[in-house]
């Protein structure tokens, strides 16, 4: 226990150095854009490690769903990464999740540097937003909803690990009706310049007539 509390503040201490490291280098930009640099490299990160861990060194988390304790990574589950850890089991379970949730951070960090940049409302940021819709359903209700499945059928991990993976996955059907919102606005915004076009041509038509 005393290596990995050792291995946790180690992390951190990382992950400050390198914030108060931006901030002295890059002092033009503000705290936020910093802060932001380092969630992007930490999202980056979290999902090349979970990535490998979960599906390149397996086990392979659909087959057999259970393994070491792997890496405590993402404050929304700090609580299941702490059981994982204390109990020594179900770590890829946790890995493969933290994956899953994480791809599409460097998504969202991006679309927080282009609106910051004014380039958001260009194709580049439609291409991010599209990315991040896709990953978001891919991997958060198919490609969850199946180790999901997995999970529950294996005898393996305990119920209560059962019980947070159900949670897991129920909140991000709550992410997804957030998603579906945005999805319908972002549809929108993308066909009213047509529909303004169109009214400008009929009204200029509709000028042309009358002289």
């Amino acid at each position: 226990m005393a290596v990995v509390v050792l291995g946790v503040l180690l992390c951190i201490s990382c992950w400050v150095s390198l914030y108060f490291a931006l901030c002295s280098l890059n002092g033009s930009r503000s705290y936020e854009w910093n802060c932001r640099l380092v969630t992007l490299a930490h999202g980056i990160l979290a999902v090349c490690i979970t990535g490998y861990i979960g599906y390149v060194d397996g086990p392979w988390p659909f087959t057999y769903p259970e393994g070491p304790v792997m890496l405590a990574h993402h404050t929304m589950s700090i609580l299941g990464i702490l059981l994982t850890l204390w109990l020594g089991e179900s770590g890829i379970e946790s890995c493969a999740v933290l994956f899953g949730s994480e791809i599409t951070n460097p998504l969202l960090q991006a679309r927080w540097f282009l609106k910051q940049t004014g380039r958001y409302g260009t194709r580049l940021g439609d291409v991010v937003d599209v990315l991040f819709v896709l990953l978001f359903v891919l991997m958060r209700v198919f490609v969850g909803g199946t180790m999901l499945y997995c999970e529950l059928i294996s005898p393996r991990p305990r119920f209560f690990i059962k019980c947070g993976g159900v949670a897991m996955y129920a909140l991000s059907w709550v992410f997804m009706v957030d998603i579906v919102r945005f999805a319908r606005r972002k549809s929108r915004s993308w066909h009213r310049p047509k529909a303004d076009q169109l009214e400008t041509v009929a009204a200029n038509g509709h000028e042309g007539k009358k002289e």
